[in-house]
């Protein structure tokens, strides 16, 4: 850099804003001081200069006060407002220029009063010179720009007119002013670079703290809200619905709760991919905030499922009439690049009661949703006094399934799959049964759900595989049992080794054929179709069960390994009036025996159901009227009857059918 550019540099204005602005909340606090110090020494001139002319004892002098006047004015409308960089930067750089002026002019005026006087009045003004020009430059510091301008512009004419003057004394004067100008403008940079370091500083730690704000508040979004939908998440929700629950108590008012979930929304991830099913669901977040009032609380709970803050009305129509509208709403159909997307929302209501904790009362609501997509899928429901009984009776219920000693209180009864080509019973399908020593008798209907929301499943799972897998032991080796996986088992590879284990400990040949659902197996194909590989290598058969009710049918059978297709009961039900359902099980049977693979036809009841099979080809049979579910002695003496005089029994149950 040139010597030029360098001086041009120092009296220029830097470009750092934090320092500009730094600088002009400094030196406006010393403009008063500095005007103060220069005007009132030089009206103290000006009085000891008698003899002078008017013109410079009275009229410069008020110009000169004028002019000071002026600039202590424009700084002094800076204060108490936020200061701009750009203004700053302006006051700065007229700053400069002005103490050049003003240095200049006043020297010049002191100096032509100097002829005026006698020896007092002429040591009065290198006095006045001398000690106002200290002042100003001290009042300057943090301006290094204009304070070394004013030096110049004073001690520069002084040093010159003194020097010249033939008086020793004056030629002293001028030399120590000199000197100790220099001093002063030496601790002047040096705390100008001091003042620099510390802006520099202090605007360091400033950003520091802003970024230490920024992450701080971003780690708050992040463990508060929902990425995808920008709603509050569930820990938000949780800590919101506790303390406005408390407000709600202490002004003796009600508040509601609803969660709302999207019924079948995997379905929409495994057609379309995730991505589409992100879009939905932020779509489903702002149908809810275009309905929300402004007093309700919405937060996204995780995956599919919503939940609802109310502390408005809460009587039960009110509830009800608000939960038709979010389901309503959700049921127009979502445009997306990728397809059209439709579907359904089950919502559950609940109002708090005195005494309520948070937890009691979205179990309530969440209770609801369920009963909601269980009874009235695509529909709201409040919870009721009716819920409140079957709330506590499966409350108590999971409480003692998780408290329960399942090899004694599980236990499995069979019921048998007969082969009409075969002309007997080819196996049995194992039944879970649940006998609790505080509930008693507990219906598969019940307990099972309960087991796959809580997780117990597995467990179940396993306790019913290693008596399945006794039983087995005793029965003829012509017969084989059929177990149920449920969607856990075949989405934990955990469950999944723990099941291969106890099936390679009962040794060979096994006789065990697993049976999996089509919904089960859709969570994770891959996972599901590993695990049943690991089966079928240790002799199990697999056999996928409620064929039809399920997603892509067609594509699970391609994909699966199957040695066995079971027709859901639906089906069987209508087979003697719907002919769409004669021409599914046609299709179903020839498909099997396209594949090489059997077909087992579920729920039959009735000697017209069976013929009609019979007709269409059906040749495995289950259902009522071949047996109900019984237990292993009965199966024993089944077994034996049939062995002794299967061929006339048949005779009378089902007469020319055979």
């Amino acid at each position: 850099m040139s010597a030029v550019k360098r001086l041009v540099q120092y009296f220029a204005v830097p470009d750092n804003s934090e320092l500009v602005q730094a600088q002009a909340l400094a030196f406006s606090q010393q403009v008063p001081l500095m005007y103060g110090i220069l005007l009132v020494n030089s009206l103290a001139l000006a009085a000891t200069h008698t003899d002078a002319p008017d013109l410079l004892r009275l009229y410069i002098p008020a110009l000169l006060a004028l002019a000071c006047a002026i600039r202590v004015v424009t700084w002094w409308r800076s204060q108490g407002k936020p200061m701009s960089y750009a203004r700053a930067r302006r006051l700065l750089a007229s700053t400069v220029w002005v103490a050049a002026g003003l240095g200049i002019s006043f020297s010049a005026w002191a100096l032509s009063l100097y002829p005026y006087g006698g020896p007092f009045q002429q040591s009065h003004v290198a006095f006045y010179m001398g000690i106002t020009s200290i002042g100003c430059v001290y009042c300057l510091m943090h301006l290094r720009g204009a304070a070394t301008m004013v030096a110049l512009c004073v001690v520069i004419p002084f040093t010159a007119f003194f020097t010249t003057s033939g008086n020793w004394v004056f030629l002293a004067l001028a030399i120590n002013l000199l000197l100790v100008v220099a001093a002063l403008m030496t601790v002047l940079l040096n705390n100008y670079r001091d003042f620099s370091a510390l802006v520099a500083s202090r605007a360091e730690m400033e950003h520091k703290q802003a970024e230490t704000q920024r992450l701080s508040d971003e780690n708050y979004r992040l463990a508060n809200i929902d990425a995808l939908t920008g709603l509050p998440n569930r820990r938000s929700f949780d800590r919101h619905l506790q303390a406005i629950l408390d407000r709600a108590d202490a002004e003796h008012r009600q508040i509601a709760v609803a969660r709302l979930d999207l019924d079948n929304f995997k379905s929409v991830n495994d057609i379309f991919g995730q991505i589409t099913g992100d879009r939905v669901l932020a779509e489903v977040a702002n149908r809810i905030n275009m309905l929300r009032q402004t007093s309700t609380f919405v937060a996204r709970l995780g995956s599919n499922s919503f939940a609802l803050i109310l502390s408005g009305a809460t009587d039960e129509a009110s509830l009800q009439a608000c939960g038709d509208v979010l389901t309503t709403a959700m049921r127009p159909s979502f445009e997306l690049k990728l397809g059209t997307v439709h579907l359904s929302a089950s919502a559950g209501f609940a109002a708090s009661k005195p005494g309520d904790t948070a937890e009691t009362l979205f179990d309530r609501a969440d209770y609801a949703t369920w009963v909601a997509k269980r009874e009235a899928r695509g529909h709201a429901l409040v919870f009721s006094d009716r819920h409140a009984d079957e709330l506590s009776r499966v409350r108590r219920m999971e409480h003692a399934l998780h408290t329960a000693d399942l090899d004694r209180e599980i236990h499995i009864l069979f019921q048998p799959q007969f082969d009409i080509a075969l002309n007997r019973t080819t196996g049995y399908e194992v039944l879970a049964r649940w006998r609790s020593p505080t509930l008693g008798e507990v219906s598969p209907s019940e307990f099972i759900p309960l087991a796959e929301r809580t997780g117990m499943i597995s467990k179940i799972t396993q306790t019913v595989l290693r008596q399945a897998l006794a039983v087995s032991a005793r029965l003829p080796k012509s017969l084989r049992l059929s177990v149920n996986l449920s969607a856990h088992d075949l989405g934990s590879t955990t469950a999944m080794e723990a099941i291969a284990r106890l099936v390679e400990q009962a040794g060979k040949p096994c006789r065990i054929d697993f049976e999996i659902t089509e919904t089960a197996v859709m969570r994770d194909m891959a996972q599901a179709n590993e695990g049943l590989l690991a089966l079928l290598a240790l002799g199990s058969r697999i056999a996928l069960d409620d064929f039809g009710t399920g997603h892509s049918s067609l594509t699970h059978v391609q994909k699966l390994p199957l040695n066995r297709i079971k027709v859901d009961r639906s089906f069987v039900a209508e087979v003697t009036d719907d002919p769409t359902s004669r021409a599914i099980i046609k299709t179903t049977v020839d498909l099997c025996r396209n594949l090489g693979i059997s077909c087992v036809f579920e729920g039959i009841e009735t000697e017209q159901q069976l013929d009609a099979l019979l007709g269409l080809g059906g040749t495995v049979m289950q259902g009522y009227l071949f047996g109900r579910p019984m237990s292993e002695e009965k199966v024993l003496d089944h077994i034996a009857g049939e062995n002794k005089g299967w061929q006339q029994h048949r005779r009378q149950i089902f007469g020319a059918a055979g």
